[in-house]
């Protein structure tokens, strides 16, 4: 019997932090199922540009090194998405924050298994998104529950 292949799981920034720089045990079942191969993240260009700048805000007290190591740790799992532009089709809702649009559009894009978020405004999209059923928005904390349903 043949290894599950790994599901595309996009992860907003906040998740991202949350395991590679404060390994939060709320990330756990995110972070087991990565290391286990029962997925993998995907990550865009604008998405990867978003992490670097939250990485430098100074309340995050991260020098140099650490922010780079901390991109490095996150890029070694991410499998980056090459499309150059992701747009937005139709059906797909407007999140309240257009900062976050990015994450619905590469989960769209990447035939992503789900969007694991802990952003209220993409939250509030989960039935929506749902709807489509080309994804799922989740939290951390329903992750788990959901991701291991057959």
């Amino acid at each position: 019997m043949s290894p599950p292949v790994p599901r595309a799981v996009v992860l907003d920034t906040n998740v991202v932090l949350d395991l590679v720089v404060f390994r939060d045990p709320g990330a756990e079942p995110v972070a087991h199922a990565i290391r286990s191969g029962a997925a993998v993240p995907v990550t865009s260009q604008a998405c990867v540009d978003e992490l670097r700048r939250v990485l430098a805000y100074p309340r995050l007290k991260l020098d140099v090194r650490a922010q780079s190591a901390a991109l490095e740790r996150f890029m070694a799992l991410a499998t980056l998405y090459g499309a150059p532009a992701l747009t937005a089709p139709a059906e797909l809702p407007l999140c309240a924050d257009t900062d976050d649009q990015k994450f619905l559009q590469l989960a769209w894009h990447s035939n992503a298994h789900c969007l694991v978020t802990k952003d209220k405004a993409l939250l509030r999209l989960a039935r929506a998104v749902a709807r489509l059923g080309r994804f799922a928005v989740l939290s951390p904390e329903t992750f788990d529950g959901h991701f291991q349903a057959p």
